[in-house]
């Protein structure tokens, strides 16, 4: 590095660049760092690193390790807050330098992975919903067969016995036989094809948000948070506001559960340009969001937990997010969670020009 200023061509990196002196103060950042930390160079110039960015104190013990005498330390998937609350993850690596006029400098390389780490998951989940879906199928066939047999023998038994205490048995049997094949239908899913048509997306959550309101108790407080600018969406109405329902009352029996002073729903909508669902890219992505202050998703079941019969309620069938994801996916859509401790949002996301 002949000058204190590396020149022009690191600002063509996608890489964010940080050349530091042995007091971890910034001499240089690239293009790309000043939009990663969304500062200009002159207000980052001799500030440490640290004092820029939140959660950026993660990365001293790289620093002190690579002034110690190691060449390079690297740092994987370090999570930082970005814009608005949303997390991001970042690949970090630092290396060491001797210039022979300004002494010892630390290259910091940042790569931001929060997208990549993103399409993994949304692949992953699409994956699991096809190995769900068809587990479901297979188990749902399996169970309602024997079961109408069995329902079919207690009929013709409660027909033969005279005892009304004893065929009191006989309709238990058929009740709990009726419930269980309910619990199967649901399992399957809906059985019809989507039946889509043009229609705002905010018709939709208005109709959840006043069934959400009715179901709700007068200390949940319910808020809106809507983008007017979003183009209306081509969808099943039914399946879409299904699956708004199972994310809202989720929201609702986990806030219901907590001790919290205030508890509270966000129904919020926003746009995306140029987003991706899985491996297909789209123009424009519509996003529901379901946000609540409960205690979170356990972590127990935070990878599994769109698979049917995972639930972190005691008194739960572990079904509705399952279908919920189902009914989205017939949209080409996508349902993804981030949860924390206080804040929980799950977001549907729909492409806008979907046929």
């Amino acid at each position: 590095m002949a000058a204190e200023n590396p020149g022009a061509l690191l600002d063509e990196l996608a890489t964010s660049v940080f050349v530091l002196d042995a007091d971890r103060r910034v001499k240089y950042l690239n293009a790309a760092a000043q939009a990663l930390l969304a500062v200009g160079a002159s207000q980052a110039q001799g500030r440490r690193l640290h004092e820029l960015v939140e959660g950026a104190e993660n990365l001293l013990p790289l620093f002190d390790l690579v002034l110690a005498g190691a060449d390079t330390a690297a740092q994987r998937e370090l999570a930082l807050p970005g814009p608005g609350g949303v997390e991001r993850v970042l690949d970090c690596t630092v290396t060491r330098t001797v210039h022979a006029v300004h002494g010892v400098r630390l290259i910091v390389e940042i790569k931001d992975m929060t997208q990549h780490r993103r399409l993994t998951r949304e692949n992953a989940l699409l994956a699991q919903l096809g190995g769900s879906r068809l587990m479901v199928r297979q188990l749902a066939h399996e169970i309602k067969n024997p079961l109408s047999g069995l329902r079919g023998a207690a009929q013709l038994l409660q027909r033969e016995l005279a005892n009304n205490e004893l065929r009191e048995y006989t309709r238990v049997i058929i009740n709990e036989a009726d419930r269980l094949t309910i619990l199967l239908d649901s399992m399957l899913g809906p059985g019809r094809l989507p039946s889509k048509r043009r229609i705002s997306v905010h018709e939709l959550l208005e109709h959840v948000y006043q069934l959400l309101r009715s179901e709700a108790t007068p200390r949940v407080l319910i808020e809106r948070d809507y983008d007017p600018s979003l183009p209306p969406i081509t969808v099943d109405p039914d399946h879409i506001i299904q699956a708004m329902l199972n994310l809202g009352r989720n929201a609702l029996q986990a806030l219901g559960s907590a001790p919290l002073d205030a508890p509270r729903l966000l129904l919020r909508t926003r746009a995306t340009l140029n987003a991706s669902l899985g491996a297909m890219r789209h123009r424009l992505v519509v996003a529901i969001q379901f946000e609540d202050n409960g205690p979170g998703v356990p972590a127990e079941i935070r990878d599994t937990i769109f698979y049917p019969l995972v639930s972190g309620r005691a008194d739960g069938t572990g079904l509705g997010l399952g279908i919920a994801q189902d009914l989205v996916s017939r949209h080409e859509g996508l349902i993804e969670f981030d949860s924390a401790p206080g804040k929980t949002v799950f977001t549907i996301s729909l492409p806008a020009e979907a046929a």
